[in-house]
């Protein structure tokens, strides 16, 4: 499905150039593959104990509490699991009975079954997977009942207070539950204390799946994933190496280059730290940097090309925000290159202080080295001559980039085997897609309650009534989102709140490309916040530090990055500048 999701929009361009027609309802064959993909993917990562939770449930002592606390997380997932199930079912039923079709004469109501089937898998995993022991079982499972009865008789939680269900499904959010049932299950219990039905939240999941740009995403994270599994890191490595190695700081500068390079395709920082850090980290150690630089400059390089095209945050942003994603993709430049050098400058810094080693610049090695790496380098060009040529849309440009790095890590490099390498890349893959796609799927249902409760116009109304200042809202704009990016995936934060600032920026006239770089370089920094800061507990994990060494490591990282994102903020003109310069109106 992820390769067909390739191939389609590359079969329209040479159609439309050769013969000037196109496939038969390929646009919504892709978007509805798309769908597929994430919510298989979804069930795949329930099985391997991938979906995406926050970290807190590590600080819970291992032994009796820890199995307590893992089992009511699981009941309470799979409770939300199958209020999901309930109302996708719903949402089957209701499109099998309009007969609509998405094209080529194929039902509507078969593409979504794939829904309701998702969600009874995902929660039949929770509560099974929780514990190898029958008592932590038998209470995820009794969990897992009470959704179901709850979905067949929602009308008991009509016109009752919403705090004890929210108190409920925060504290198991908490204690380890996926961030989609926490997402969902706040979705489901305010629609039916409303009187709404269930049905709405996976309406609203189905319409984002079906998004027109929306495959973009898979297929940038199916490039990236090509990237880091064959020896891309290592030739580019050694061409940064070999043309910034000789000054002061070299390998730290190219290690943060390295991971802002592989962060903008794969979208996920913890992707990088977990994919790199075996590479990198050693390579700062070899060279004599000091053993706490080494991980907090590798653990804050792993969220810094977030801001560069075709990182997929600016995709996402540029979907719920509804601002044009090339406008997104010009604005990131300047302001990730901001951050990217600071972080630069610190590794420099360290260099003269510590002394560390170098690599003296030889000409034969540099072009040998750009040779080396020439298929890599020419990733970003790929993508965004195919996106501003005007021949390809977004969706096509990743198509072609995703072919592109294909083609080169499989066939020319041979990096990859095709029968051996390439079905477990695609499954890991998949696997990230899952985790995250459900997760913005069931966050388009909580952000319907949101607006259709006017939150959004109170908000305004309470932020119009206190704040008069544009410096004083941008300030408060920074510390609310860096909060966000704390405690919220970046993915999640996107469609949840987005909706809710985009009127305020407005009113205060921020401009609206400026304001989604002004989010997005927010939650990269919250990736570093501690105490639950994502990074935090990867690179704790990737390097073997304790957690509380690594919140040491970071701060200085964090506090230079925290000067750039404040720098963004009060300098529009980084953000805007290119976007009059090369934007189409």
């Amino acid at each position: 499905m992820l390769l067909l999701i390739a191939i389609l929009p590359i079969a329209e361009i040479v159609l439309r150039a050769t013969f000037s027609v196109g496939i038969p309802a390929s646009g919504p064959l892709v978007q509805h593959l798309t769908l597929w993909v994430a919510f298989v993917g979804a069930m795949l990562a329930a099985r391997e104990d991938k979906l995406l939770a926050l970290a807190t449930a590590s600080f819970v002592p291992e032994g009796r509490w820890r199995r307590a606390t893992r089992a009511f997380a699981a009941a309470v997932g799979a409770a939300a699991s199958m209020l999901l199930f309930r109302g996708s079912l719903d949402l089957v039923l209701v499109e099998r009975e309009a007969g609509t079709t998405l094209g080529a004469g194929i039902p509507t109501w078969i593409a979504e079954t794939v829904l309701p089937v998702a969600f009874v898998v995902v929660g039949l995993r929770l509560a099974w997977k929780v514990s190898a022991g029958w008592n932590g079982r038998a209470f995820a499972f009794a969990g897992l009942v009470a959704g179901l009865a709850l979905g067949q008789w929602p009308g008991v939680l009509e016109g009752t207070s919403a705090w004890p269900a929210l108190a409920v499904v925060v504290l198991a959010t908490a204690l380890g539950m996926p961030i989609f049932a926490a997402l969902g299950g706040i979705a489901a219990a305010l629609f039916m204390i409303d009187g709404v039905p269930l049905a709405a939240i996976p309406a609203e999941t189905y319409r984002l799946s079906v998004s027109p740009s929306l495959p973009a995403i898979p297929l940038f994270t199916l490039a990236g994933f090509l990237l880091a599994e064959g020896r891309a890191s290592e030739r580019l490595l050694r061409v940064f190496r070999a043309l910034f190695g000789w000054i002061p700081g070299g390998t730290a500068v190219v290690c943060v280059l390295v991971c802002a390079f592989f962060t903008a395709f794969t979208g996920g920082s913890g992707v990088t730290i977990l994919a790199l850090g075996g590479l990198l980290y050693p390579a700062l150690l070899k060279e004599g940097y000091r053993e706490n630089f080494s991980t907090g400059i590798l653990t804050a390089s792993g969220s810094l090309g977030l801001l560069f095209p075709p990182a997929l945050p600016l995709i996402l942003y540029g979907i719920i925000a509804q601002v044009p994603i090339e406008h997104l993709f010009l604005g990131g430049i300047l302001p990730g290159v901001v951050l990217v050098a600071l972080a630069a400058g610190w590794g420099l810094r360290e260099g003269i202080v510590g002394a560390t080693g170098r690599t003296p610049f030889a000409g034969r090695e540099a072009l040998a080295a750009l040779w080396a790496g020439k298929y890599e380098l020419l990733v970003p060009a790929v993508a965004l001559v195919a996106l501003f040529s005007g021949y390809a849309t977004i969706v096509e440009a990743s198509a072609v980039t995703a072919l592109y790095c294909l083609v080169a890590q499989v066939f020319v490099n041979r990096d990859l085997s095709i029968t051996k390498d390439l079905p477990r890349v695609l499954r890991e893959c998949v696997v990230l897609l899952g985790g995250v796609l459900i997760i913005l799927g069931v966050a388009m249902g909580l952000t319907s309650w949101l607006v259709d409760a006017q939150v959004p116009a109170h908000l305004l109304e309470w932020v119009q009534g206190h704040i008069h200042s544009k410096i004083a809202f941008l300030l408060l704009l920074n510390l609310f989102l860096l909060l966000v990016g704390c405690l919220m995936d970046i993915f999640s934060a996107i469609v949840v709140v987005v909706p809710l600032i985009v009127p305020l920026a407005a009113a205060f006239g921020v401009d609206p490309v400026h304001l989604g770089i002004i989010f997005i370089a927010n939650l990269e920094l919250g990736y570093l916040t501690p105490p639950v800061g994502l990074n935090l507990f990867l690179a704790s994990y990737r390097f073997e530090r304790p957690l509380l060494s690594i919140y040491r490591d970071v701060v200085p990282m964090l506090v230079i990055l925290a000067a750039g994102v404040l720098f963004i903020t009060y300098v529009p003109w980084l953000t805007t500048g290119l976007v009059s310069i090369f934007g189409k109106p």
